[in-house]
């Protein structure tokens, strides 16, 4: 295995593993009621959500990199993390990726086990657009690790 490719596991695992605590465990409740809000409201609730998630992935990645000589540049952490920072955001505002999933077909499933409007009739994590929203997540850690891994 080359040395980028074991940097870019190392980094991945991290990232992945902050991102879960980062985005379940340190984003408030304030944060994720707001976050989907139109206006200023939620664009800053947002802000300081992906505030908090980003600095939790540089609590988790500075350790492990210096623990296991991970030869990780500055510019690479800045590409890596500002790219899943603008991209988690985004995906964050909800009416966004509400919009990319009606593109691509998958409108549906985003709505797929949502309350229905005016209800609180489903309050679960078990939703199409919760999915939707962690899977687009894992994708931009994944560009992420390899922009902090190569640059």
């Amino acid at each position: 295995m080359s040395a980028a490719a074991g940097t870019f596991a190392a980094v991945f695992a991290s990232l992945y593993v902050a991102h879960s605590v980062g985005d379940h465990w340190v984003q408030t409740s304030a944060q994720s009621a707001a976050k989907g809000r139109p206006g200023w409201v939620g664009r800053l609730a947002d802000t300081r959500h992906v505030a908090t998630l980003t600095l939790t992935k540089l609590v988790v990645l500075v350790p492990v990199g210096l623990l296991l000589g991970l030869h990780l540049s500055v510019w690479g952490l800045v590409a890596g993390l500002g790219v899943d920072a603008v991209t988690h955001w985004w995906a964050d505002r909800r009416s966004t990726l509400a919009w990319l999933a009606d593109l691509v077909g998958s409108g549906g499933f985003y709505r797929m086990g949502a309350p229905r409007p005016g209800h609180d009739d489903n309050p679960s994590l078990g939703t199409g657009a919760y999915v939707l929203d962690q899977s687009a997540h894992h994708l931009f850690l994944l560009v992420g690790a390899l922009l902090i891994a190569l640059v």
